[in-house]
């Protein structure tokens, strides 16, 4: 285990020996998955099938983000995503793929995002689940001008995981939190999540972890500047590498990766961002990549013993490739020609002396031509 894993700095542990079980990137589904689960109703348009069970508690029932109630409460949720057309199976979103899960406000949602959010209000945490939805609260009559794969009157299939969900308190949602206030909502999650890793609930920390990661998205981000961003980074940085951690455990190198880079964008020097972008990169068989990563990483920790043997690892793999290949081409082309005999080798030289000798023996009889009498 490398010298960044399980320990706790002003960053938050890194949560390598965890599993990485929320924001999962499942099969590549290029239609949408078969469930023999039961078939539930939640509105006339609406149908849900549970794939995988959550825990805990649901989101408030979406019927009350109609309700005129002044006790309405909102609710921020985190989902992931794909959705295809029901009629074309046609995929036109995938949340997974781009490693960005979204947010909505229950009661505040997009008019073609209505149908997902009466399902995602009947999920609970962790919960992922197949949803069907009528085109009349979806994308409508005239179809997506965002996604041509959505037609006209489209009725659509979700397959979505329920990340966390913040209730609101005090009647503030979260678009309504100052920029410190949501940077200290998504430290508490962090910290949170960091005492749920060290009590090995791996599932609840990880979804404090993207919970934290979601107060701080990119328009948020876009915003901020100074000591706010930095403020923001200190907590969202972490936030990637306990993830990017969690990824190498579970051998799901190209999400560590992903992760990894994430966090290089905004600090091209960090020094565990580049370790475990190395060892993920370096178990894809990338090895010069790894080798540049690792050796940026010295760069900044000369004296880090993993590093170090990170790089000798690599440094024997190459060798033993260089082997194996050796091999192979002694096999492909056969062995090496066995060396000339002696009596080869004396041959040669006996006609390359009796060649000198003719070649003498002409030009002495030109010599005696040139020089002798013309007759009369």
């Amino acid at each position: 285990m490398d010298a960044f894993a399980n320990q706790e700095d002003e960053n938050g542990v890194i949560a390598e020996s965890s599993a990485f079980v929320k924001g999962e990137l499942p099969a590549e589904y290029s239609v949408p998955p078969k469930i023999d689960s039961e078939v539930e109703v939640l509105h006339e348009k609406v149908t849900k099938q549970v794939i995988k069970e959550g825990h805990g508690q649901k989101p408030s029932k979406y019927s009350t983000c109609f309700s005129q109630n002044d006790d309405f409460k909102e609710n921020t949720v985190v989902v992931h995503y794909r959705g295809w057309s029901e009629s074309t199976q046609h995929k036109f979103e995938d949340t997974w793929q781009e490693q960005r899960p979204i947010e909505m406000v229950l009661g505040k949602e997009k008019k073609e995002m209505t149908g997902l959010a009466i399902g995602v209000a009947n999920m609970k945490d962790g919960e992922r689940a197949l949803l069907r939805v009528g085109w009349e609260l979806g994308y409508g009559e005239e179809g997506s001008f965002s996604f041509p794969n959505v037609p006209p009157r489209a009725d659509l299939v979700y397959e979505v995981e329920l990340i966390g969900f913040d209730e609101t308190k005090e009647g503030k949602a979260r678009s309504d939190m100052t920029v410190e206030e949501r940077i200290g909502a998504a430290d508490r999650r962090k910290m949170d999540g960091n005492v749920l890793f060290q009590q090995e609930k791996l599932e609840e920390a990880m979804q404090q972890y993207e919970m934290a990661i979601a107060y701080m998205g990119d328009d948020f981000m876009f915003q901020l500047f100074g000591k706010y961003r930095d403020m923001a980074l200190a907590v969202k940085n972490p936030c990637h590498l306990n993830m990017a951690a969690c990824l190498i455990k579970l051998n799901r190198y190209e999400e560590a990766i992903g992760q990894c880079t994430i966090v290089l964008t905004e600090d091209e020097n960090n020094v565990k961002a580049l370790f475990r972008r190395g060892k993920s990169r370096a178990a894809l068989g990338q090895t010069d990549a790894a080798k540049e990563d690792f050796q940026k990483a010295r760069k900044y920790a000369p004296e880090d013993k993993a590093i170090a043997r990170e790089l000798r690892l690599l440094a024997e793999h190459d060798k033993v490739v260089y082997q194996k290949q050796k091999e192979l081409y002694k096999g492909i082309f056969g062995p090496r020609p066995e060396p000339r005999s002696s009596n080869m080798r004396s041959g040669n030289l006996l006609i390359l002396i009796w060649q000198w000798l003719l070649s003498l023996f002409y030009g002495l009889v030109n010599l005696f031509k040139r020089k002798s009498p013309k007759s009369d």
